[in-house]
């Protein structure tokens, strides 16, 4: 399904790696639930993608129908009741996604620092942005390098001598 570039996006990242068993599930679990989301009684243009067996990626194009409170409360607990079958952790925002060479990491605020403090993180080092809001933000922004991520305005980077 192709999106238009302001179509909203709710990113859910995972605290750990899903199987490839769990994500097949999860494609069939989300292909339902994207087909009968509604708001007001009015189908929702929506979709969906799982990214590095990670992120659960919700897409709405409301140009056509807007996603209501009532729509994302059914959303969030469609993300809760994953996160209680899966045993994973999609809603700590303060778990932190980062790439090292091509696999993705997760780590908490104070391991972030301490990786940033021996140089294992740097302006270089991919990091995801799950607080992007368009899908035109997702595709641009939504990982990218740390000298250019909110990241760089957290954590700082140690001074080179």
């Amino acid at each position: 399904m192709k999106f238009h570039p302001l179509s909203r996006v709710w990113i859910y990242q995972s605290d750990r790696v899903f199987t490839d068993a769990e994500v097949k599930e999860l494609e069939q679990l989300l292909a339902d639930f994207t087909a009968g989301w509604q708001a007001h009684q009015q189908q929702l243009k929506a979709g969906f993608e799982i990214k590095y067996n990670r992120f659960i990626v919700l897409i709405v194009d409301e140009r056509e129908a807007g996603a209501s409170g009532c729509s994302i409360d059914k959303s969030v607990h469609l993300m809760k009741e994953i996160q209680e079958k899966y045993q994973v952790n999609l809603f700590d925002r303060f778990n932190i996604a980062y790439k090292e060479q091509e696999e993705v990491k997760t780590v908490n605020r104070d391991a972030f620092e301490a990786l940033i403090a021996v140089g294992k993180i740097n302006q270089n080092t991919i990091v995801f942005n799950n607080l992007v809001q368009n899908y035109q933000e997702y595709q641009d922004k939504w990982e990218g390098k740390f000298i250019n991520s909110w990241h760089q305005r957290v954590f700082s980077l140690p001074q080179s001598i």
